[in-house]
This record gives C-alpha cells, sequence and structure tokens, in this order.
C-alpha cells in the first residue's frame, strides 16, 4: 500500500531509501560547495526563512544535564538568518574579513544520517511534506602555516522542498532550520568564521 506524504501516514515514520540517498547527496554536495569556498552556491542550499542556530554547551552534573545546552534567547555562537549569512559571505568576498584573509582551508565530513517524515503533532513549525535529519559532522580547518582545528558535533535541520512563487513545488531540498551542536564546550580555535 502506498502512501502519500500529506495524508498524514507517514509522518514520524523513517524515510525510505530513495529519499535516504537523495539527503545524502545532498549534504555531500552541501560539503563539498563549503570545501570550495562556492559559499554563494551555498546559499542556494538555504531557505529564504533559514534559522541557523548553535548554542553554546557547558559541563553539568548528571542531574542539571537539561540545563547543559544553551536555550534560545541565551549565549550561542550562531543565531543566523539566510539574510545574516548572506552578509557575512559578502564581507569575505571583500577582503576585510582579516580571519579570514588567506582563507581557511576546510573538509567537511558527513556522517550518521538519519532522516525522518515530519510529524506537526511532535516537532514544531514543520509541515507533513518536511523531513527531520540528524546527521554527525567532523570538520577539519587549517589556515596560514600552524593554525588547525577540528570540530566535531550533530547537526538537527529541517529539509523542504523548494517552492516557486506560483506555489509549485520544483522537487530541490532547501534547509529550513539547522541546530549545530558541538561536542566541545570551549572552542580552541582563534574564532570560528566556519560554517558548519
Amino acid at each position: 500500500m502506498t502512501h502519500s506524504v500529506l495524508d498524514g501516514t507517514r509522518a514520524g515514520q523513517l524515510a525510505d531509501r530513495d529519499i535516504h540517498f537523495e539527503v545524502e547527496q545532498f549534504y555531500y554536495r552541501e560539503a563539498e560547495l563549503l570545501d570550495d569556498g562556492r559559499y554563494a552556491d551555498w546559499l542556494e542550499l538555504l531557505a529564504d526563512d533559514l534559522d541557523y542556530w548553535m548554542p553554546t554547551r557547558t559541563n553539568r552534573l548528571r542531574r542539571q544535564q537539561a540545563l547543559s545546552i544553551a536555550a534560545r534567547g541565551e549565549a550561542g555562537f550562531y543565531d543566523e538568518t539566510k539574510e545574516s549569512l548572506a552578509w557575512r559571505i559578502r564581507r569575505f568576498d571583500s577582503g576585510m574579513a582579516w580571519a579570514e584573509d588567506p582563507p581557511s582551508r576546510t573538509r567537511h565530513l558527513v556522517t550518521n544520517v538519519r532522516v525522518r517524515h515530519a510529524s506537526p503533532a511532535v516537532d514544531e513549525g514543520v509541515t507533513e511534506s518536511d523531513l527531520v535529519v540528524k546527521s554527525n559532522f567532523l570538520v577539519y580547518r587549517s589556515r596560514l602555516e600552524r593554525e588547525e582545528n577540528v570540530f566535531a558535533g550533530q547537526r538537527a535541520d529541517v529539509l523542504r522542498r523548494l517552492t516557486a512563487p506560483d506555489g509549485v513545488t520544483d522537487g530541490r531540498l532547501q534547509v529550513a532550520r539547522r541546530e549545530i551542536l558541538l561536542d566541545a564546550n570551549v572552542l580552541q580555535s582563534k574564532n570560528i568564521s566556519t560554517f558548519f
């Protein structure tokens, strides 16, 4: 029996292998664009209403683990929109971003991709046609002769299909929401100008 995404019967269920493969290929393409420094092309993978958030975290006792990750309105490494990311990219291109001139070299590795159909009853701010995706990442960054950083963590994304102004869905995926959680709570890097 075939289920429509919109009939609600797939809400919360794992995506089939075709959708899973499509999402993995989307992430591999995103990693390639970031590693090649093609940030304007990367922006096209982001929805216009993007919410891009990387909370800080602290070490807490086991009984206080719920407080170890900053909530919205508290400290975050990134709290961005597509517009603010575009501004940062324009700044890179202007030559005025001294922390990235000469630019860093990065390698984004994405793994442990888990894809499920969104469930509006469980997931805040989604529709049944959205995909909820968790993935792990490792980002290696090298700059100048001696600067090296390794960032490890997980991402929780909401992906949606791109819709044209006339309301027609063209099938391409875009990141509508991304929450990035680093495993480290103290960053050893001199700056954090890397996109995740």
